[in-house]
């Protein structure tokens, strides 16, 4: 005989009527009652109200819509059509909504046309205002902001690629069509604003395209995303892309600026816009940035004036071929110019501007009278030339103030570890774990709502920790007499502990 009585069996027997209601099935403790209890978004029907007419049947709510993003980026999903199916079978997810047991949730196409519907700045305000109760909670200091970017995968293949070179000519060709023939040509395809020019593929025998050897911006674009880019990293493969810029503040780790571009462009032409946007966002909350601190790619004159016109104390490494010294010659930024201290002691004069893979160098050339009879004269100019000449960036006052600061003591290793801990580790969350490393959308504006929301949600996550702790905190720093019970209030959550 066993050790219990006798086995039982459970089965499901649906009633008609329940007497229960969703507020009782969901613990107190549950993920989303508090984060509801945290976020206020009354705000957001001010905000969209521009987006709406006075007639027509009711949209969904933007209150119900910016939460349903938000689930999505706090679980990793990337699917719109499986977000609502989520959202649909979880209760504490339904009373975060606000939408009851047998209430049907908004459809999957909703979702992708509200997204579309709201502009940047709706999103953007979300941001700050997630950013801002961080703020209030003590946990931006904004005194050092690391900065850094990442690939995101854009919504397009590499086969959907076309030749610019290839609609241009037939755009021009069937202009002239139409100025020689009475019978204009039709090449917008229907319900498009754009003309669709384009030329069939290559294929081979068995049918398949052929991808050209050579692809880059210049001579590509895809018909799917023509904002999508064509970049890779070292050891990764070609694809079609956006960029995403994120600053993160160093005291604990949030996210103060949050923005998508062309993957196309290199680090040094976002910076102004990432910082610019993260100055706005702190400067809302009273907060001055002091420092900033990025890897050599964002290493560039216009950066680097940037900076130094906003009064931000830059730590960016210049990039490889900055040269601080010169061999044999010294640069006398007074007089500019450049004096040989061997030989002849020949004088190097500024002689003119030039443009190099569009950056702006200066060239000082000395005089061949005075090089040519000098004995080093061989080593030093090249053998078919009788001056010497050097050239160097027309920002180079810029560089050479950074590699000044970064050549003091441990400056540079510092500023390297503090960037690495700083914001490395959040873009390998909101990559892997925020669903940003891949946009279900097309277009760069929706990449940069998708950037603004993986970013935000990145912010909650890390408040709701932040609060959780603290509350602990207080819990264990109160002492408590014997046979009393200690309430806490801490922002809507209520901690008892009896002893």
């Amino acid at each position: 005989m066993g050790l219990f009585g006798m086995q039982g069996k459970k089965e499901l027997v649906p009633r008609m009527l329940y007497s229960i209601s969703l507020q009782e099935l969901v613990p107190k403790d549950n993920f989303y009652r508090k984060l509801g209890q945290t976020l206020d978004l009354h705000f957001l029907r001010a905000a969209t109200a521009p987006y709406y007419g006075s007639e027509g049947q009711e949209s969904i709510d933007p209150i119900v819509f910016f939460k349903i993003l938000i689930v999505g980026y706090l679980n990793n999903i990337n699917s719109d059509r499986r977000l609502v199916e989520y959202c649909a079978d979880s209760l504490g997810i339904r009373l975060f909504l606000g939408y009851d047991i047998d209430e049907v949730l908004p459809w999957h196409s909703t979702i992708s046309r509200t997204r579309q519907l709201y502009g940047e700045e709706v999103f953007l305000s979300l941001f700050q205002k997630v950013l801002s109760q961080c703020v209030a909670k003590g946990m931006v200091r904004g005194k050092r902001q690391a900065i850094d970017s990442a690939f995101i995968k854009a919504n397009a293949s590499m086969d959907s690629l076309l030749e610019k070179e290839v609609v241009a000519d037939a755009a021009e060709y069937v202009r002239e069509l139409d100025e020689q023939s009475d019978y204009k040509a039709d090449t917008q395809k229907k319900g498009s604003a754009q003309p669709d020019l384009r030329i069939p593929k290559p294929t081979d025998k068995q049918g398949n395209p052929i991808r050209s050897s050579h692809l880059s911006n210049q001579t590509h674009y895809s018909a799917t995303d023509p904002d999508a880019r064509i970049s890779f990293k070292p050891g990764k493969v070609c694809r079609l892309n956006y960029f995403a810029q994120i600053a993160v503040d160093d005291a604990h780790h949030l996210i103060t600026g949050a923005m998508a571009d062309h993957a196309s462009k290199r680090d040094s032409d976002c910076l102004p816009d990432i910082l610019g946007q993260t100055i706005s966002n702190l400067a809302g909350n009273d907060i001055q940035i002091d420092q900033i601190i990025a890897d050599t790619n964002y290493s560039s004159g216009n950066a680097l004036r940037y900076c130094e016109k906003n009064n931000i104390d830059a730590y960016i490494p210049n990039f490889g071929r900055y040269k601080s010294e010169r061999e044999d010659f010294i640069y006398n930024p007074e007089q500019d110019r450049y004096e040989c201290q061997r030989g002849n002691k020949a004088i190097l004069t500024f002689k003119r501007i030039k443009e190099d893979n569009g950056k702006a160098i200066r060239m000082y050339r000395s005089s061949q009278s005075v090089c040519k009879d000098c004995p080093l004269r061989e080593s030093c100019c090249n053998k078919s030339s009788k001056h010497k000449e050097i050239s160097h960036s027309v920002d180079k006052g810029y560089y050479d103030r950074m590699h000044a600061k970064l050549a003091k003591g441990r400056t540079a290793k510092t500023m390297s570890c503090i960037r690495s801990r700083t914001v490395e580790p959040v873009l390998g969350t909101l990559i892997n774990y925020r669903s940003m490393g891949r946009v279900n959308t097309r277009g760069l504006a929706l990449a940069n709502k998708h950037v603004l929301m993986a970013a935000l949600s990145y912010n909650l996550k890390k408040l709701l920790d932040f609060m959780r702790k603290r509350v602990k905190a207080v819990a264990k720093a109160l002492p408590i007499p014997m046979g009393e019970a200690l309430f806490i209030q801490k922002s809507g959550l209520y901690l008892v502990i009896t002893a």
